[in-house]
């Protein structure tokens, strides 16, 4: 890639485009009689131009900015205070040089004004026009390169997710313990063996099918996590009582992939297991203030949201919420009526 020009670069092409348009225009018109004469006006010109725009990039960079002016004020500054300053410049400049007599100088200087306001105002207008629509372009340029980050951080957060979730379903005890509880209910209760099985398929193709998606309904993580509940109901059997209990109306609202069942497997893993007479889980979910509140509550001891680890299942999904609603979203973890409850709260717009 070739690397921008600078700024002054662009900046200095205004007035020396003015003065090259302008000379073209008096050589086309035949006002311009000789090499001689062109010279002279070419010279004087460039003085006029670029001395004014010397002047007033200094006191843009000055003055001007740390007043914070917009632009159709800076542009006014510069037509009726910047352009009249740098004439008056020029004049004293040539004043100096002995190339203009005391007694033609103000008259020279108006003269040299009603010739220079105009122009100043066509191609000062020309600048004026493409320093917004550059300013524009850079703006939107920053807000792709955020969007563009935001999306890999997502995608990013949400393969870590993925992995995790397929590292916990396929880890060695997991399955170990899965299929032992399809082996032992294949003789007792074959019907119960092949949901179990059919439960497990669900969960793993589901946890694929999702992976490169940043949202998805709220019906299809809610499979997810009935398969989930089923299959751990199957290992422990009363000792796990699970329930999810969402009205209809709110299964449409996208959630993040793994969202609910990262809090599930949260509270199964941490909540349940460790207690010798098992206990419950409950998914829950409500519509306030135009947001989703999910809640997962278990009877387990709890736990501080502080003293998550950082690449914990819980962390990555406060990262994720993150990147995808920002200070819209949030998890929330306290202590209700006996339950440990993690409240998950997404905007639904």
């Amino acid at each position: 890639m070739t690397s921008p020009k600078p700024r002054w670069f662009v900046e200095l092409l205004w007035p020396n485009l003015a003065v090259a348009v302008v000379i073209l225009v008096l050589v086309a018109s035949n006002l311009i009689s000789s090499p001689r004469q062109l010279l002279r006006i070419s010279a004087y010109m460039l003085a006029y131009s670029n001395l004014t725009a010397l002047l007033g990039g200094l006191i843009f960079a000055g003055i001007a900015g740390r007043l914070a002016l917009r632009r159709f004020p800076a542009f006014l500054l510069c037509i009726f205070v910047i352009v009249p300053l740098g004439v008056l410049l020029v004049h004293s400049l040539l004043f100096g040089l002995g190339l203009d007599v005391p007694q033609r100088f103000w008259l020279q200087y108006f003269h040299s004004l009603r010739v220079c306001i105009p122009l100043a105002i066509v191609f000062g207008l020309a600048a004026f026009v493409h320093m917004s629509l550059r300013g524009r372009v850079q703006t939107m340029a920053e807000k792709l390169h955020e969007k563009e980050v935001a999306e890999a951080r997502t995608q990013k957060l949400l393969a870590e997710a993925r992995l995790q979730s397929l590292e916990a379903q396929i880890h060695p005890h997991f399955l170990f313990n899965t299929l032992n509880s399809i082996s032992s209910l294949i003789a007792v209760n074959p019907a119960r063996a092949e949901q179990i099985v059919s439960r497990l398929a669900t969960l793993l193709r589901a946890s694929l099918d999702n992976s490169n998606q940043p949202l998805i309904p709220l019906r299809q993580e809610l499979a997810m996590v009935e398969s989930y509940i089923e299959i751990e109901k199957a290992r422990f059997g009363d000792k796990l009582r699970g329930s999810v209990q969402v009205p209809a109306e709110l299964q449409d609202t996208q959630v993040p992939p793994m969202s609910v069942q990262a809090l599930v497997e949260n509270a199964v893993k941490h909540g349940i297991t460790p207690q010798s007479g098992g206990g419950e889980v409950q998914v829950t979910a409500s519509a306030e203030n135009g947001n989703l509140r999910i809640e997962v509550r278990d009877t387990g001891p709890g736990f501080e949201l502080v003293a998550i680890r950082a690449g914990h299942g819980l962390d990555n999904l406060v990262g994720r919420l993150d990147a995808l609603f920002g200070a819209k979203a949030r998890l929330n973890v306290f202590r209700r009526e006996g339950f440990s409850v993690v409240e998950m709260v997404l905007p639904r717009g």
